[in-house]
């Protein structure tokens, strides 16, 4: 789904292919489709559609997916526009994720 984009290599997904089981389950809540079937197991089809809405990392019980939920990065960027270029991530404040690692981007 080339279509729908949130901000390119940004988001904070990650997929890790040999703890997939084949369940189907993030490739049925993902809302933008960033996940699809290749035979018995489930990859990344568009890793950059993903709006980092958690659904995936969520439903998935055996820990294969994760994503900082929220806006993360992009929010972080959008506020560095407005205050001066500075990327902020995980400051709780504006620009962040809120997360305190700090590991958004």
């Amino acid at each position: 789904m080339t279509d729908l984009r949130y901000i390119e290599d940004v988001v904070t997904l990650r997929f890790d292919a040999e703890k997939c089981t084949g369940c189907q389950l993030c490739t049925m809540v993902c809302p933008h489709g960033v996940f699809v079937m290749d035979g018995n197991r489930a990859k990344l089809a568009d890793r950059g559609a993903c709006m980092e809405c958690g659904a995936c990392q969520r439903n998935c019980a055996f820990d294969a997916i994760s994503v900082e939920s929220g806006t993360g990065c992009a929010a972080a960027i959008i506020a560095s526009w407005f205050n001066g270029g500075k990327v902020e991530c995980g400051t709780g404040g504006t620009g962040g994720s809120g997360s305190s690692t700090g590991a958004c981007c």
